[in-house]
């Protein structure tokens, strides 16, 4: 799935620490770099004092490693919510793209909002919802 337009974008650059010994970026900072791009998108778009309320966990990752990235390269992730949440779930997209335009990585991954203050899941506020299907 290609992002639209309205993606939330972030570039990313992989330092030594990234790499593994194969000489490309670690499939777990992938996964890390994922985790980043939701934050990011999340505190850049969500009020206050939804920030202050709720907080995400990951309950799935589906990811395509389709090429490798080296040390000093930098990648443009994109993240954005193609479709309604399901109760407190959301499908979120992201994807990596390189220097060459080829994307690095694909992933879909599946999120739920935890009410801070009883630690529970709730359903996706319609507000909250529709603010990052915009975005």
């Amino acid at each position: 799935m290609n992002p639209p337009e309205t993606a939330f974008a972030l570039s990313i650059t992989a330092q030594p620490d990234d790499i593994d010994e194969l000489g490309h970026v670690n499939n777990a900072v992938w996964v890390r770099w994922i985790q980043d791009m939701a934050t990011a998108h999340w505190n850049a778009i969500a009020p206050k004092e939804a920030i202050e309320q709720y907080i995400w966990v990951v309950t799935r990752h589906e990811i395509d490693y389709r090429g490798n990235v080296g040390v000093g390269e930098t990648v443009t992730g994109q993240t954005w919510i193609s479709e309604p949440p399901k109760g407190a779930r959301f499908w979120r997209n992201v994807s990596f793209t390189g220097a060459d335009g080829k994307i690095k990585v694909a992933a879909k991954t599946n999120w739920a909002i935890i009410d801070r203050a009883s630690g529970r899941p709730v359903r996706v506020p319609a507000d909250l919802a529709e603010l990052f299907l915009r975005n």
